[in-house]
């Protein structure tokens, strides 16, 4: 994709490759293309929707015929988990929920909880060993909970990754962009979804 800084356009195809083939996110792609290509910091990052346009570009190129079934997979398992969790009102965000995930890609679910301890004995209850770490949230750090969740279509294990946010958070979660595409949805989002691409031949 062409930008108005050609070496942004190089990052992003740098960084596009790492997304799909290392399962990077797009922050540490970014960055990590920037040092390979031997760049200074201060040449511009490429958006993110930049980056995800390169994304969307290399997997028609080059994964055409696997990712569909591994996307569809990890939705299937996005959802299951979503149903589990019902009551904390889970969201899919990331690459799963904009359709550009791959095998290697996490699960990012948006946990909106009255209180914010309640999803980890959820997990507890459920035997699910999981380590606590760090995500930024709308007003700062927020907690993220990660544990490996097994998928049978994929035989292997894929990374969930929980981030607890605020009941009253949940107020504005769906707005649309620019392009009238949300940053994340529901379970009945995400199940229209995946009805319309197994509609699509």
């Amino acid at each position: 994709m062409s930008t108005a800084n050609p070496l942004s356009s190089e990052i992003a195809a740098a960084a596009a490759r790492m997304v799909v083939e290392e399962g990077l996110e797009y922050g540490p792609a970014k960055k990590r293309a920037q040092r390979q290509l031997g760049l200074p910091r201060q040449v511009p990052l490429p958006s993110n929707e930049e980056l995800e346009a390169e994304v969307r570009g290399y997997l028609a190129l080059f994964c055409a015929d696997t990712q569909p079934a591994e996307l569809q997979a990890l939705r299937e398992l996005a959802a299951l988990w979503m149903s589990r969790l019902a009551e904390f009102r889970p969201h899919l965000c990331g690459a799963v929920w904009r359709g550009t995930a791959t095998r290697l890609s996490n699960i990012h679910l948006q946990l909106f909880c009255d209180d914010s301890k309640s999803a980890e004995i959820a997990l507890i209850n459920m035997n699910i060993d999981y380590e606590v770490g760090e995500a930024m949230g709308p007003r700062g750090p927020v907690d993220c909970l990660a544990f490996a969740a097994p998928c049978k279509a994929l035989n292997e294990s894929i990374t969930v990754c929980l981030t607890i946010l605020d009941y009253d958070d949940q107020r504005g979660a769906l707005k649309p962009d620019a392009r009238g595409r949300t940053e994340r949805g529901d379970l009945a989002a995400l199940q229209r979804l995946m009805t319309d691409a197994k509609a699509t031949p």
